[in-house]
Parts: C-alpha cells; sequence; structure tokens
C-alpha cells in the first residue's frame, strides 16, 4: 500500500469518477460501504463552525485495509483486517499478531458474553488501489456468503454460527453489537456486482448459534450500527445516503420504528450531512452521541440523539479517505482508536468525551 494524499478535490473528483473506476469501480464502490476517494476537506460545510482537526498518534502500519477496532482491558486492540481475512492484535507499541485466519472478509467485530470476540464476515471483498489508496468491494470469485463467527482468543479457535436465516444466505454481515441481554445485533450491507445489488437487512442472534431473526430488510447499505447507552434506542448508519436511522427497543431483539415516512426498514430518521459525505461505522459515546465514520471528508461526525451535528472532528492521515471505525479505551474512557483502512493504520487519540463502556467489555481474555 502507498501513501498519495494528493488528491483532486471533491468537485473535481465528482465529475471524474464515473470514468475513473469504470465498471469495475462501479461493482466495488456499490458492494461494501466503505470508501470512495477523498475531497477537500476545507470544502466541508462544517469546517469553519464545527470542525476540530485531531492530533492524533499512529499505533501501526501495514494492516491489509483494518476496522472493527476493540480495545482490551489490558490496552492491547484488536482489529479484523478486510482483505488478509485476519483477527489481528496489536499492543501499544505496534507489533502486530495474527489471533485467527476467519477467511472471507472480517469487517466487525465485538466481545461477547462467553469473553470470545464475534466477527461479521462479508465473505471476501476484492482490493485495489486507486490514486494511491487502497479500496475493497465487489464480490470475489471464491465468494460463497456471509457469516458470523466467534474467536477464542486464547486458543485462536474459529467457529461459524450463522450463514444464513431463514434459507435466506447473509449476504454481507459488516458490523454488530451486543446488548445487556446478551444478544447481538448485526448489519448484513449485501452485495453488489455493479449491475445489480442486494438490499440491506439487519439481524438479531443469539451467540450460540441457536436463533437468529431478521428484524429490518429493504435498507440501502446499512453500515455500523451501535445501542444508546440505556439500551433503548438502536442506531444504524447508511453508508452512500449518509443517513443515521433509529429505532425503540421494546425488547431483546425487538426494535419499533415507523415515526418517519418511508424511514429505511422503517426506521427513525435521526440526521443526514449536508454535504457530499459517505457515512461507515459508528460509535456512541457516554452522553449518547453518535459518533459516525465520515468518508470522503475523512473524520468523525458526532451527532446528538436529538439529530443535531455537535461537531465534526478531522482525523487526517496522509488524507486517508477510508476514515471507517471507532471505538474507545483507556482508564478513562476518553482514549479513542480509529481504523484508516485506505492507508493500513490504526490510530490514537484523546477524545472530548467517553466512549460508551460496552457489554462483556471486560471478558476478553489477556
Amino acid at each position: 500500500m502507498t501513501n498519495r494524499p494528493n488528491l483532486p478535490a471533491t468537485a473535481r473528483f465528482t465529475a471524474r469518477r464515473r470514468s475513473l473506476f469504470g465498471a469495475a469501480g462501479a461493482a466495488v464502490l456499490g458492494a461494501l460501504g466503505t470508501t470512495t476517494l477523498a475531497g477537500s476537506a476545507d470544502a466541508h460545510p462544517v469546517s469553519r463552525k464545527r470542525r476540530k482537526k485531531m492530533k492524533f498518534s499512529v499505533v501501526a502500519t501495514g494492516l491489509q485495509f483494518p476496522e472493527g477496532p476493540v480495545a482490551l482491558p489490558n490496552g492491547d486492540v484488536l482489529v479484523v483486517e478486510v482483505i488478509a481475512g485476519t483477527l489481528t492484535r496489536i499492543t501499544p507499541d505496534g507489533t502486530k499478531t495474527v489471533v485467527a485466519d476467519v477467511g472471507g472478509g472480517p469487517n466487525g467485530a465485538a466481545i461477547g458474553p462467553d469473553g470470545r470476540v464475534y466477527i461479521a464476515n462479508n465473505g471476501g471483498l476484492n482490493a485495489f488501489p486507486v490514486g494511491g489508496y487502497v479500496f475493497a468491494g465487489g464480490i470475489p470469485a471464491d465468494y460463497v456468503s456471509g457469516s458470523i463467527q466467534a474467536v477464542d482468543l486464547e486458543t485462536g479457535a474459529v467457529e461459524t454460527l450463522y450463514t444464513s436465516c431463514d434459507g435466506q444466505d447473509l449476504r454481507g454481515p459488516n458490523d454488530l453489537v451486543f446488548d445487556e441481554h446478551g444478544g447481538l445485533y448485526f448489519t448484513d450491507y449485501g452485495k453488489s456486482d455493479g449491475v445489480t445489488g442486494d438490499r440491506g437487512r439487519l439481524f438479531y442472534a443469539q451467540p450460540d448459534g441457536s436463533s437468529i431473526t431478521q428484524i429490518a430488510g429493504g435498507m440501502e447499505g446499512p453500515n455500523g450500527i451501535g445501542l444508546s447507552p440505556d439500551g433503548g434506542r438502536l442506531y444504524v448508519s447508511e453508508t452512500y445516503t449518509a443517513r443515521v436511522w433509529w429505532w425503540d427497543v421494546t425488547g431483546p431483539g425487538q426494535i419499533k420504528g415507523g415515526q418517519t415516512l418511508g424511514g429505511s426498514g422503517n426506521g427513525n430518521f435521526l440526521y443526514t450531512a449536508s454535504d457530499y459525505t459517505n457515512f461507515d461505522s459508528l460509535g456512541v459515546d457516554a452522553a449518547g452521541n453518535v459518533c459516525v465514520a465520515s468518508l470522503i471528508t475523512h473524520g468523525i461526525s458526532v451527532v446528538s440523539p436529538d439529530g443535531d451535528l455537535v461537531e465534526f472532528l478531522d482525523i487526517d492521515t496522509d488524507g486517508d479517505p477510508g476514515i471507517t471505525n471507532i471505538c474507545w479505551g483507556g482508564p478513562d474512557g476518553r482514549t479513542a482508536y480509529v481504523t484508516a483502512s485506505s492507508t493500513g493504520k490504526l490510530l490514537k487519540l484523546d477524545w472530548p468525551r467517553r466512549g460508551l463502556r460496552l457489554p462483556f467489555c471486560d471478558r476478553a481474555g489477556k
């Protein structure tokens, strides 16, 4: 992977986008909900009002499209490497160790009630370079289905729990979050060959492999997923619509929307970007703000539970357009870890607010 930050500004890039990518690019950009090329951060409408340029340190480099960071109690961080098909442990000094080769395209990760690491695996993606950055998408020749997996951190043993629901294959699981009851919500972004594409879905499943239920469908690329601090709201970000939706959680795996006419997945509308931006994954902080990884204009959009933009935190590492995920760790929950996927980095930042402490986060093995 190479780093070449001098890319065209958003206006020029938008005009050239179709010719730059062609048919192959269309397949990739319509498949994953991860990336397009970066535009000028200075063109972002909030840059003069609520934009804050963040300082950070680089914890690790040379990762193959890292996503799904998980901060462990001992200070290590786990990431999945989408292109490499691995779950990887990174120590504070940047040492990388492969915990498990899970195959396919691991996309999101979370600690479950049994201390294992649960992975939303999209089934595999193609990698290709554009403008000095690495991107991922499309449908590889060996693709079979997506899956939900569990990895034992002590042994590296991988168990595949789900590959289908009610006779329909999981197409491209993307991200997941556990509730306090031990069930897991996850998004299925779907797959696209550049001509046709799946509609996205949401699922709720038990971590022992005993039960999986589709709880929403007909979505436009659902990507990140998270719960409010009290567990009463479920949030989901969509990539190319750059929208965040929410539902009331009325019971384990039971959600209610319907407040927005035509809401994606019958969800309630929370927020959309005011410019040409894509959304990737999200995290929820301790105050209940939804922190959405924002692509093209690289950074994190911090959105209040009322749908107001609190601030945009600009994270510029060699112009990487693939700022995809955030998690929090450290003794006070104010250390943020962010994946810069298109340059293969894990970043560490001091965050202005505490991150939400997730269920079961202390149950991971050392």
